[in-house]
């Protein structure tokens, strides 16, 4: 009994010894991390918006913004703080706002190597597009598959889609159009325009679609998948715990499902087409990859192929279905200009405006990765993200004047087409989208179609739309139309 008493008498002073170290060094920290989330370098020389708390930087105030308003929370700061702003998250560090074209295109053209996607977006989109897709790759290896993707998209291929996969495709959209005009029922467009550029770009990428439009009452396995990775990678991006809550909350384990079903698919149709050949006379990009080698001269392995197959599945349809979607809500709501549509002789730039309010990818980040100095004076450390809006550019004041929110197709007829620094939908410098002119051709194929063969509303015109959380930016809950046939136009004039 002694000794124990002893023991305790000795060993109880180190306790509070070190129970004094520890709180004097959590003190320490909450000090030092008082106004920004641990692991950031504090920067009084940047705006902030209010509600940064210790340690947890502006994280509790993104957690009140629900999925559907964040793009709305940004552009509610660009218009109170100005276009260089910044909060902090743990984990992820420091995210600052870029919204000037000249920032934007000193990050994505100047400074451009620079500048790396980084792994807070590397580990967003890794639910569904490998390392090795043309998306995340840098250096060298993104100048080899930009080059070997960009092969799809010459003059000669364009005829082909033009008078091939687009007029196969339009037709059977076409013939869903045309049933539902004459049951008189509604039909949900981007759902539609989804499997119609899903099924297009099936075609281009593999000499066939996805089956999407052959029954557009059930969403093929494919495109469920896809659909349900892009809602999941958005939710990334704003989560800096979903490491922990995905497994918590059983995410990880539809990840893992919906994963299997995206690589599988393409699976079987390399291993297929290894097996069958390929006799079209222009090769599809499966083809070009499937004959390229890398820099040892060695096949391309199953995993690249997969990465850059699922990037361009990615990219080749988002942008078309999303902005035809954008662009017949922005035509057609109650509040819309009716002169537009008795005009519309100008698809492209139709299609250009509904981008412009609405862009397929709201919000997209680069890493730094040496210290640096934007052209307005903002000094951007090494490890720093810095972030840009197309959503907040494309609704600015400064850069399209006060009637920026308005769509409004007129705005460019007759002059010149907006600055790539401006206008930042299709992406710019050496990452420029590389399917820019597939998409804006591909959206005039559609335009022509539907507005020459039906007359066309909305469901319920007054109903405002609002986007869904995702890593692009469809509408929730789809947009609902009734359609009639035109006198004229009751079949497709497209042949």
């Amino acid at each position: 009994m002694a000794i124990t008493t002893s023991l305790i008498h000795d060993y109880w002073p180190c306790r509070v010894d070190l129970l004094k170290l520890l709180l004097a060094f959590l003190v320490l920290i909450i000090y030092k991390y008082r106004s920004n989330a641990i692991g950031s370098r504090p920067r009084g020389d940047l705006i902030e918006p209010k509600g940064a708390v210790p340690l947890l930087g502006h994280l509790l105030l993104l957690a009140t913004v629900p999925p559907t308003e964040i793009h709305e929370f940004f552009l509610k700061q660009y218009r109170e703080l100005g276009p260089v702003w910044s909060i902090t998250l743990p984990i992820i560090g420091r995210l600052i706002q870029i919204e000037t074209p000249e920032n934007y295109e000193h990050v994505v053209k100047t400074g451009f190597w620079n500048y790396v996607k980084g792994p807070l977006f590397a580990d967003a989109i890794g639910a569904f597009v490998g390392p090795s897709g043309l998306v995340l790759t840098e250096g060298v290896q993104f100048k080899v598959m930009r080059r070997l993707v960009s092969q799809i998209f010459h003059v000669k291929a364009f005829n082909d889609y033009t008078s091939n996969v687009f007029v196969v495709q339009g037709k059977r959209l076409n013939d869903h159009l045309g049933k539902a005009a004459d049951e008189g029922t509604a039909v949900d467009f981007q759902h539609l325009i989804g499997s119609f550029a899903l099924d297009s770009i099936g075609g281009v990428l593999f000499g066939r679609g996805f089956g999407c439009l052959d029954d557009i009452h059930h969403k093929v396995p494919f495109e469920v998948s896809l659909r349900a990775l892009l809602e999941i990678s958005g939710r990334r991006l704003f989560i800096p715990f979903w490491r922990i809550h995905e497994p918590l909350t059983g995410v990880d384990k539809k990840v893992q499902h919906h994963n299997q079903v995206l690589e599988g698919h393409i699976q079987n149709l390399i291993d297929e087409r290894r097996r069958d050949g390929h006799s079209a006379q222009n090769p599809d990009l499966l083809q070009i990859l499937l004959e390229a080698k890398d820099d040892d001269g060695q096949p391309l392995t199953d995993d690249v192929l997969i990465s850059n197959l699922m990037t361009m599945v990615v990219a080749g349809h988002e942008t078309t279905a999303q902005a035809l979607t954008w662009m017949l809500y922005f035509l057609l709501c109650e509040n819309a200009d009716k002169d537009i549509i008795t005009t519309l002789v100008k698809e492209v730039d139709d299609v250009l405006q509904a981008l412009r309010l609405s862009p397929p990818v709201p919000r997209a980040l680069r890493q730094c990765v040496r210290d640096d100095v934007l052209p307005d004076g903002t000094r951007v450390y090494a490890g720093e993200y810095v972030t840009w809006g197309g959503y907040v550019m494309g609704r600015s004041e400064s850069i399209w004047g006060p009637d920026a929110l308005e769509y409004k197709p007129s705005r460019w007829l007759g002059s010149v087409k907006p600055s790539a620094n401006k206008f930042v939908s299709f992406h710019g410098g050496p990452r420029v989208c590389v399917g820019q002119q597939f998409a804006i051709l591909q959206a005039q194929t559609i335009v022509a179609l539907i507005f020459q063969s039906f007359e066309v509303r909305l469901e319920d015109p007054a109903k405002i739309a609002t986007y869904a959380p995702s890593l692009t930016l469809p509408i929730q809950g789809g947009l609902k139309i009734r359609l009639k046939r035109r006198r004229n136009g009751g079949e497709s004039e497209i042949a």
